[in-house]
Parts: structure tokens; sequence; C-alpha cells
């Protein structure tokens, strides 16, 4: 007597080989997680490394196809990124996984960070470490400009539009949101009356390494089943998005009042998160200008330390909100103990930043298609990456003045709004370690990490010395 078993085939992909299960796609992203040091460009080239040329999973046209969809969001394009393509993978699920575990490594090492940040900031070794620190931030910083500059500023009316908004942000104190709008404004206007100026998109790049053709990788030349029925795809995961995105900060405005530190909080980075166009860099400025001068939940130093703690931890730089949003409630507890209220609202602040950047991907991703090849976005793309650098720009000044001198006023004439150094105020050790790492970065091309960690053994020697 003999029996036969039904057995499912395994799922093949184009290109004939199984199907990488959804275990196999988690650890690839946990893998991806944890090496994501170095800002969106590093990301962006790690992904490439392991998803197209190791694993084969997609190939270089259809990666550039989703980073150029990305590019179009709010939020950390890399971070996005990996949502697109886990959603291509497995649906919601691998979407929602990859993005989460792109997220994970550094929410735990910010938040623990901030926490010995808040407690023993203030002994000397510690403090010495930050001093150290500020001066390599200052240097990745104006090296963003460069990068993104040598990309973006090819012609007269892209080096316009970044003068533009640097003398806008910086002499006028006009809010980033506003220059946005309006360099997306202007390149959509662009794009629409065919000026050559403003053709083409943005974007980090995939990498220099091998090219790896669609067909030949597991997702193929044609879109998945689920990603190409655009017309009925199902609207529930970004309407449940949605409700986790705004619920909360629509609770606390009703519960705490808006004059609330964890009020301010959600609103604030709920806005943040629908304008964070170009990166961490850019919107660091936003953020800065905001928690420095309007909420006053950290002093400009210590919006340096935030960024040199992002720098050091793996996953996207914009992590740093965590820990303005824990220094904020920290500073202002309220009824709870400063630590419990810090901890708080530095997952609240990751809460509202981060759960955008999924409803953008899930509600948008299965209508890519029509967006490819769209020349009036690409032009208004391109437009907001050359502002960007103008904006990019401001923040290096804004750094500068604050790690070169003690007393920085801000002076109003003429409708200007200027941020002017009292030149007796000078501190020659940081203008020298500064200038220590610009030398170290520019003529020198020292990598991120040994950068960092020789800054914060200069600070360190430094404070050994009683200097």
């Amino acid at each position: 007597m003999s029996s036969t078993t039904a057995v499912e085939p395994q799922r093949l992909g184009a290109d004939g080989r199984p199907w990488p299960s959804f275990a196999e796609a988690v650890a690839v992203w946990a893998r991806v997680a944890l090496l994501s040091f170095g800002g969106p460009a590093g990301q962006i080239a790690v992904m490439h490394r392991i998803l197209v040329e190791e694993k084969r999973w997609l190939g270089e046209a259809r990666f550039l196809h989703a980073l150029n969809f990305c590019m179009l969001l709010p939020g950390p394009e890399a971070q996005q990124l990996t949502v697109y393509i886990g959603w291509l993978l497995h649906r919601t699920a691998g979407g929602l996984v990859a993005g989460l575990l792109f997220v994970l490594p550094g929410m735990v090492a910010i938040m623990v960070l901030s926490v010995v940040y808040a407690l023993y900031g203030n002994l000397g070794p510690v403090a010495a470490l930050f001093f150290g620190l500020k001066a390599a931030v200052l240097a990745i910083v104006l090296q963003a400009v460069v990068r993104i500059g040598r990309r973006a500023l090819k012609n007269p009316a892209m080096v316009a539009l970044a003068a533009a908004s640097f003398l806008a942000i910086f002499a006028f104190a006009v809010p980033f949101p506003a220059i946005i709008l309006a360099a997306g404004l202007i390149g959509w206007l662009g794009g629409v009356s065919g000026w050559a100026a403003f053709a083409g998109g943005g974007g980090h790049g995939g990498g220099k390494g091998r090219q790896v053709a669609d067909a030949d990788t597991i997702l193929g030349v044609e879109l998945p089943e689920h990603a190409g029925a655009a017309r009925g795809h199902s609207l529930a995961a970004p309407a449940v998005l949605l409700v986790l995105w705004l619920g909360p900060t629509a609770a606390l405005l009703a519960l705490l009042g808006p004059d609330h530190v964890f009020s301010d909080i959600a609103v604030f980075f709920s806005q943040m998160a629908v304008v964070t166009f170009g990166g961490a860099y850019s919107v660091l400025a936003y953020v800065a200008q905001a928690a420095v001068d309007t909420y006053g939940w950290l002093a400009p130093g210590e919006m340096l330390d935030g960024l040199g703690l992002a720098e050091t931890t793996p996953g996207p730089l914009i992590m740093v909100t965590q820990f303005v949003g824990f220094l904020g409630a920290f500073r202002d507890p309220g009824a709870l103990t400063p630590l419990a209220a810090g901890v708080l609202g530095g997952l609240l602040t990751t809460w509202v930043t981060f759960v955008p950047c999924f409803l953008w991907i899930f509600l948008g991703a299965p209508y890519v298609e029509r967006l490819r090849g769209n020349r009036a976005l690409s032009a208004a793309l391109t437009a907001i990456t050359a502002a960007v650098v103008g904006v990019i720009l401001n923040l290096a000044v804004w750094f500068a003045l604050h790690v070169v001198f003690r007393e920085v006023t801000t002076v109003e004439r003429l409708g200007l709004e200027l941020a002017v150094p009292d030149p007796a105020s000078i501190e020659w050790t940081a203008a020298a370690l500064a200038a220590a790492a610009l030398v170290a970065v520019f003529r020198f091309g020292v990598g991120t990490g040994w950068l960092l960690g020789g800054a914060a053994l200069a600070g360190l020697a430094l404070h050994a010395a009683g200097v």
C-alpha cells in the first residue's frame, strides 16, 4: 500500500533560484542594519553591495528606480529604501520588518548614550570626549556640503538656488519647510516649461560595484503580483499607519494640552516628518533652529554632541532627533522623574518621526511606475537637492560659530537676522582641533570612523594635559 502526499512547489524567482524565505530576509536586513554607518551614502552603498551584488535579489535598474522614488519622499531615503525592497519581496510584513530592523540598532544605541549624556555629561572625561567629537562633526558636515554640491550644482541655476536658500535661512531666518516648498515649486515649473537646467534627478547612487541586470535577479524585470496591482491595492496598512502616527499626537494634545513638552515634541516632529527632504543634514538646521531657539530643549553645543552620537552609531542620522526629544523631556519632566520623562520623550520622537516613513512607502509604492519618467517631479527633486546644499552650508556655519566661539548673538537689522560671534570669546583649542579635522578629511581623506575616534581621543588627551 502506498500513498502520495501533495507538496507545494517552492516559489522560484525570475532567474530560477528559490525565492528568499522570510527568515532569510530577516537575517539579511539585520546585517544591513548593523553595518549602516556613515550616513545615507554609506548606508545605500552597503545595501547595494549586499542586495544587488551579493544576493542578487534585484538588479541595478530596479535598485536605482526604488532609490529615486524614495528621494521624492520626505524622510530618510536609506530607511525608506529598505521598506520598499522589503515590501517588494515579502509584502507589507517584509517592509515592516526591514524598516524596523534598520531603525532598531540606532534607536537602542542613541537611547543608552542619551541616558549617559544626561546623567554624566558634565564629568570631565565625558565632556572632553564630546569636545573632540564636535570638531569632527563640523568637518563631516562640511564634507556633506562638498559631496552633495558636486552632484547637485551642475549649472548656474542650481548654484543660484543653493545661494538663495543659504541666504534665506542664514540671513532672513526663513523656515526650512518654506525653503523646500519654494524650491520644489520652482523646479516643478522649470520641468513643466522644459528648462534644461532642471533635467535629471538626485540620488546618492548605488555604488561603483559591477552592474547587475534586472533579468538576472530574483525579482527580475516584472513587478511581483502584489506590487503591480496599483488600482486595487489595499489601503488598510496606510490607514492603520496614519492612525498610529497622528492618533498619539491628538491624544497628547487632548489630555495634556498644547503647552506640555510631550505635546510640543509630538507636534513638532510630526511636522518635521513631512518636510525632511534632502536627508538628515538638511533637516538638522530646521531642528536646531526650533529645538534651541524656539523650545529651549538644548544648547547649540549639545546639538553638536547629539549629531556626534548619531554619527558613531548604526542607522539613520536623523535618529539624532531622539536625543533632542530625550533632553527636552528630561529637562521638563512634569510629574515624572527626569529619566522616565526623557526615555518617553525620546521614544515619542522616534515614533512620530519614523511611522510616516512606512506610511509613504505603503501608500505610494504600488503607484511608483506612474512616477517613473515624470519630468516635472524629477525637476522638483533636482531643485530641492540644490536648495538643500545651501541649507546644509548654513548648518555648517552655525556649527562652526558655536564650536569656535563661546558667545554668539543674533543681531536684527534692516530685516536681517545675523548670528554674530564675539571675537573675544574665541576658543583657540577648539579652533585648532576643528582645523585639524578639516585637514584630515579634505587633505588626507580620513574616513568617518577614524575621524570620530581620533577627535574623541584628542579631546581626552587635551583634558588629561590640563588644556
